[in-house]
């Protein structure tokens, strides 16, 4: 998929090598998930994700570009036409040229941003055409998922919570004397970036998210996914991706909500579309498996308030006595 205002040529081109710069510094920085030192946002695995990794370093790439030719010429006029080597201010203080220019090259700047920007985010609310839906839910220090309906058929009874694992908050105890670097999965260091239970997803499939809070606000962020949302109470906002690889992608609550606002990651599990519809089905089973009977209460138990009268008929006495 495309935005209306990014595809190849045309605009893109133009623009293009105005981002060479943040390209040079950033450009070997494609991780999945951040990393520690990381400078630049991650390239992402969406079909989507291209389209704010692109725009981030073309705002940059501008920023770049004015940076040197403003402080350029700053430091030039400071130091070479300065008072001590004889330099004399010029009389006149008004150029209409250098106005006209200084005004048309900014607003061109800004119309082209605004131009991209805004296709980029008409192409990021179209959630027309999603085969999957998912509902999650903040709460605080937690997500809730269900899982609503995939291909046009309703799922019924899969949905989970979704908090910080057991390892990683065992570890983060004041005086817990356990080593946060030694939180790991697979060689990967997971010490509080990981959760008791994935969300899981097909790659290849046009998933549409509905996100709400159950108490706070929220932000429901992996950068892998090339976006945020705002988790509110009383709000239901909508957002959408479409995975492209297989993989595990996580991320954060990105919304300052309270004292464990650090410890609710997201994790989102990508899989195959085969892989996914086995695992859908065991969590259908699951659901449709009848709670266990409870245990029949033992005889015992039924006598126990007689006993107990007759035990405290038999203890009063002797109590009030002991007072006398």
């Amino acid at each position: 998929m495309t935005s209306g205002g990014i595809r190849p040529g045309g605009i893109k081109r133009a623009v293009t090598a105005l981002a060479v710069a943040a390209f040079a510094l950033f450009g070997s920085v494609v991780q999945a998930n951040p990393e520690p030192g990381q400078l630049n946002m991650p390239r992402g695995v969406t079909t989507y994700s291209n389209v704010p990794y692109f725009l981030n370093n073309v705002a940059f790439g501008v920023c770049v570009v004015i940076g040197i030719l403003v402080f350029g010429a700053m430091f030039i006029a400071m130091f070479r036409f300065r008072k001590s080597r004889g330099a004399v201010a010029e009389k006149w203080s008004h150029n209409t040229t250098v106005e006209i220019i200084w005004t048309t090259i900014p607003v061109i700047i800004l119309v082209v941003l605004a131009y991209l920007a805004t296709n980029g985010l008409k192409m990021f609310a179209d959630t027309t055409g999603s085969e999957m839906t998912v509902k999650i839910t903040g709460y605080q220090w937690k997500w809730r998922y269900d899982y609503v309906d995939y291909k046009g058929k309703p799922i019924d009874k899969v949905g989970f919570m979704s908090k910080l694992d057991r390892e990683s908050d065992e570890t983060r105890q004041l005086k817990s004397g356990l080593d946060p670097n030694a939180v790991k999965v697979d060689g990967y260091n997971t010490y509080l970036i990981n959760v008791d239970e994935p969300l899981v997803l097909p790659i290849n499939t046009k998933v549409r998210f509905v996100i709400t809070a159950g108490d706070v606000i929220h932000s429901w962020w992996v950068p892998a996914l090339g976006w945020k949302m705002d988790a509110i109470p009383g709000i239901v906002n909508a957002a959408w991706t479409n995975i492209n690889e297989p993989g595990v992608y996580r991320g954060q609550c990105a919304e300052l909500c309270g004292q464990d606002h650090g410890f609710m990651p997201i994790v989102v599990k990508a899989v195959t579309k085969d892989e996914f519809n086995k695992w859908l089905a065991e969590k259908q089973a699951q659901a449709s498996q009848p709670a266990p009977a409870a245990a029949p209460a033992a005889a015992s138990t039924v006598a126990a308030p007689a006993t107990a009268q007759a035990t405290s008929a038999v203890a009063t006495p002797a109590t009030d006595n002991h007072k006398g």
